[in-house]
């Protein structure tokens, strides 16, 4: 073979080697620093990765802001976020938009992609937004299934008494909120304060009727909600924004591997309120690891 012919030869290979290194870019996948975003971060790495993309786990990277400014500056490429979160990414908290699924994820949506290049995909549907919830024996003896059922049994004198956080407690958007909505009001014999906004601590009080509490400030997927044996009430009229959680994707990421969308698609929309309290709570309480808990559910979903 002449010289110039294995420069050719070496020339092409080469470029081959090239197209094949940027075909085959690594997608960062991240998550916040919390038992969900480390479930669902896994079940995307799982997923990309049964499909031969590679990824680099970065997940549990920190709070909202880090993750977010992490993305923006392309640091990393992928991770599930929240769609109320759009309101303040946004500044637009005052808006109703907010308050209704489809609405919150549209608008999320068409924004991000005009200002970051973002593409939100196929939501869970679960809102993990601030809730009130009972414990179960209640729920089941008074029939207790939203916060207007909440609204009959206190105004008509039912037993009930409401850990929760300072800020939940005062906060016009949060108890008050709920109050004026649905048409009640807790006295301050019926609150138990609990500094911080630890939700953990708020249910572990109405699961031992601490001071005789039976409901609880919680996040709607709390990971402990099943294995305390509490309710969640649901929130008929829309008073809290929407969180739910969906994987955001870099545009030039999703043009490198189109198929994410699709992949990811079936695995979020099984995702309910109910599975993602089962979920979470066997990483928080059971102590599963989230790897683990992760692929027993792909597995169980037989795709």
């Amino acid at each position: 073979m002449s010289r110039m012919m294995k420069g050719m030869t070496a020339a092409v290979w080469g470029t081959a080697l090239t197209l094949g290194v940027a075909h085959a870019q690594e997608v960062v996948v991240s998550s916040k620093i919390d038992t969900e975003g480390a479930v669902l971060g896994e079940m995307i790495i799982q997923v990309l990765e049964s499909d031969g993309i590679p990824v680099e786990n970065r997940l549990q990277l920190g709070a909202t802001s880090i993750v977010r400014e992490a993305i923006i500056n392309g640091e990393i490429d992928i991770y599930p976020e929240y769609t109320g979160n759009g309101a303040f990414f946004f500044d637009q908290q005052e808006s109703e938009v907010w308050k209704d699924a489809e609405q919150a994820y549209q608008e999320v949506k068409q924004r991000d992609a005009e200002a970051n290049d973002l593409v939100w995909l196929t939501p869970a549907d679960a809102n993990n937004t601030w809730a009130m919830s009972v414990r179960r024996d209640l729920a089941e003896a008074e029939d207790l299934q939203t916060l207007e059922d909440l609204a009959e049994y206190v105004n008509e004198g039912g037993t009930f008494k409401f850990a929760a956080s300072a800020e939940f407690a005062e906060s016009p958007s949060a108890l008050p909120a709920f109050e004026e909505a649905y048409g009640f009001d807790l006295s301050s014999d019926q609150l138990v304060l609990l500094s911080g906004g630890n939700t953990a601590a708020t249910m572990r009080a109405a699961a031992q009727q601490t001071d005789g509490v039976n409901g609880a400030m919680t996040y709607g997927t709390d990971g402990g909600i099943q294995a305390l044996n509490l309710v969640v009430l649901e929130d008929t009229l829309g008073v809290q924004p929407v969180y739910q959680p969906a994987p955001v994707v870099r545009q030039e990421i999703l043009d490198a591997y189109p198929q994410i969308e699709t992949l990811l698609e079936p695995v979020f929309s099984s995702l309910d309120l109910e599975t993602l309290q089962r979920l979470n709570g066997e990483v928080a309480v059971g102590g599963a690891d989230p790897g683990q808990v992760a692929a027993d559910y792909i597995d169980s979903l037989d795709l």
